[in-house]
């Protein structure tokens, strides 16, 4: 079979990215793809939910079983084309083609789709009891992250608030340990054989911190059952705690943003292009999203401007006190009004067509640039360049000839 020329390679593999990981709305064969995958996904977790229905199993077991095989070759080509696919990135371009997917590799979501195919090529390597393999198939349901926001949001709170848990589990650990080593003095002498020690008091406590109350263990003291009581009442506040946490992080993630920014995403604006992957994960994790209708206000005139604006989608119209400027997608506004010691020349921002913004507050901008001198260059020599167009704009304005009115 003839090579094919570099040229067509290259052509053939911008395509493939585009299809695997731009993720365009408008890119119909990404969709269907993207509709095959999660599809495939979720018949491989009910094949492996019947697999353990013996009289299916006994009837249908081979159909399984190839279609198994089948399955693990897709996701593995699937994997192979994301590995071969991401030097395309722009973050990655500049490193030699085996270190650009090293590090791709490395990232979560291609290590979950590592870990779904693994399992079924080492039991040709060892001696893996079917049954567990058959468990680890069900690691193929987390590649649905992958196409879900609601996974990724919730991701990145758990990421946001893991302070916050925990903390949280720390006090529900010691909470425990404290119930159980007090419930152990108290009914030790009664119940021994439940009693008898705190890490076998520790049971009751998670019993009954968690208000289930399995009622296999209680305590038959006066005193036992009074702190049994104040137990209960501590367990309520104390076990509501993280999943407080999680639903104020939910709620807050779900209102701040209303599309999904992903890494792919971030990496196909120009100006991040040559940032590295970490400075990209730092970036994506600070941005902020909203999106606005045609004709919709962004930036309104006298409004002080506290962010950078990126536009992942559509087109805005700047409006300077002398002409009017279009942004087009990949490109960025609001740079004047938040460096140090400029004022912002911008009167007003409108989207001409429907918009994707990416919104990066002042404070994290000042950070990024101050980490990454090269970035802060292009943003300088952007914001100097419009400046410029502005000054000679006005200076035009002003050389122009009156008309002379006419007698």
């Amino acid at each position: 079979m003839a090579k094919l020329p570099d040229h067509q390679t290259n052509s053939f593999r911008v395509r493939l990215h585009e299809i695997l990981e731009a993720s365009h709305a408008d890119d119909m064969v990404s969709k269907v793809f993207d509709a095959f995958i999660i599809a495939l996904i979720i018949l491989n977790v009910l094949a492996f939910a019947f697999e353990t229905v013996d009289s299916v199993a006994a009837v249908y077991g081979h159909q399984l079983e190839m279609f198994n095989v089948i399955s693990v070759g897709i996701f593995t080509a699937e994997y192979l084309a994301r590995l071969w696919v991401c030097v395309e990135l722009p973050p990655l371009r500049h490193l030699p083609n085996w270190r650009a997917r090293m590090r791709f590799a490395r990232r979560p979501l291609l290590i979950v789709d590592l870990l779904a195919i693994a399992p079924f090529y080492l039991s040709f390597l060892f001696a893996f009891d079917l049954r567990v393999l058959r468990v680890l198939r069900m690691l193929r349901f987390f590649k649905l992250a992958r196409y879900s926001p609601a996974l990724q949001s919730l991701g990145r709170v758990l990421a946001n608030e893991r302070n916050a848990l925990f903390g949280a589990a720390i006090v529900m650990l010691s909470l425990m340990l404290f119930s159980a080593t007090i419930i152990y003095f108290l009914e030790r002498e009664a119940q021994p054989d439940v009693f008898g020690s705190v890490p076998a008091s520790a049971w009751w406590a998670l019993a009954t911190l968690t208000t289930v109350g399995y009622g296999d263990v209680v305590p038959v003291t006066y005193f036992g059952k009074i702190f049994g009581g104040l137990v209960m009442i501590f367990g309520l506040g104390m076990f509501a705690l993280p999943i407080g946490i999680l639903a104020t992080g939910f709620s807050q993630e779900s209102h701040r943003r209303e599309f999904v920014v992903t890494w792919s995403m971030v990496a196909q604006v120009p100006l991040f292009a040559e940032l590295n992957a970490a400075s990209i994960s730092k970036v994506m994790a600070n941005l902020r999203a909203q999106s606005f209708p045609a004709g919709a206000v962004i930036i309104r005139e006298d409004e002080q401007i506290n962010a950078m604006y990126f536009l992942a989608a559509g087109e805005v119209l700047i409006e300077y006190p002398a002409h009017e400027h279009k942004v087009e997608a990949g490109e960025f506004f609001g740079e004047d009004g938040i460096l140090a010691g400029r004022q912002s020349t911008i009167k007003s921002v409108r989207a001409i067509a429907n918009c994707d913004v990416m919104i990066l507050d002042r404070h994290d901008f000042m950070h990024l640039i101050s980490d990454n001198k090269e970035f802060a260059s292009q943003i300088r020599r952007v914001e100097q360049a419009r400046r410029r167009k502005t000054h000679k704009t006005k200076s035009t304005a002003r050389k122009r000839p009156l008309k002379r009115r006419a007698h």
